[in-house]
C-alpha cells in the first residue's frame, strides 16, 4: 500500500470517527465548519484531498487536535461529550440556543436536544416527516408548546408529547427557560 493512500484512509477514518463521537451529522459538520456537506462526505470516504484550510476548519468544528488526526487512536468504550464541547445550533428561532446531545447515527430515528430560551425566545417549526413526534420536558422556567391548533403551558418537570408532522412551536413564557427535546421519527 502506498503511503499516500494510507494517509488518506487514516485521515478519512479519523474525521469520520471524530464526527460520530461528537454525535454530529454531515449536515451539522458542514454548518459548523463552513465546508460543504458533499466535501465532508468525500473526505470521509477518502475520495478527496482536503486543503490545509479545509482540514483546519473541520478540526475546529469537530474540536480535535489538528496534529493528532493521523495518529489513529482507538475509540474509547465510553464516549463523553463535555457540556462546553457539545455542538450548538444558533440562528434558528428567536433567542434560542440548541445543543445537540444525540449521536449522528441516531438521526432519522431519534434526536435529543438541550434547548435554552432567552426571555421571549421561540422556536417555530414546519411539519416534520409523517408520524414524527416530539417529547419536550421543561427543566427550568415555563414554556408554551403548540402543535397544530392545540396549545399547552408547561412548567419545570412537565413533559408534553405531541405530533410534529404539523406546524408546531415552543415559546418561553415570563422569562428564560430550558428544556430537553426528543424528536422521534416513526
Amino acid at each position: 500500500m502506498n503511503p499516500r493512500s494510507d494517509i488518506h484512509d487514516r485521515l478519512a477514518a479519523s474525521l469520520r470517527d471524530a464526527r460520530k463521537a461528537r454525535g454530529l451529522s454531515l449536515d451539522a459538520v458542514a454548518k459548523l465548519s463552513g465546508v460543504s456537506r458533499s466535501m465532508v462526505s468525500q473526505i470521509e470516504r477518502g475520495e478527496s484531498s482536503p486543503t490545509v484550510a479545509t482540514l483546519w476548519n473541520l478540526t475546529q468544528a469537530l474540536q480535535v487536535d489538528f496534529a493528532g488526526l493521523l495518529e489513529g487512536k482507538p475509540e474509547p468504550g465510553i464516549v463523553v461529550i463535555r457540556a462546553a464541547s457539545a455542538p450548538v445550533i444558533l440562528g434558528r428561532g428567536k433567542s434560542v440556543s440548541i445543543r445537540i446531545l444525540s449521536p449522528a447515527e441516531a438521526v432519522g430515528e431519534h434526536e435529543v436536544y438541550d434547548l435554552s430560551f432567552g426571555p421571549g425566545g421561540a422556536l417555530e417549526s414546519e411539519p416534520h416527516s409523517p408520524g414524527c413526534r416530539e417529547h419536550l420536558t421543561v427543566v427550568e422556567g415555563a414554556l408554551r408548546v403548540r402543535s397544530g391548533e392545540e396549545e399547552s403551558l408547561l412548567g419545570p418537570g412537565d413533559t408534553a408529547r405531541y405530533p410534529a408532522d404539523r406546524d408546531h412551536a415552543i415559546r418561553a413564557e415570563g422569562g428564560p427557560a430550558r428544556a430537553i427535546l426528543i424528536v422521534q421519527d416513526s
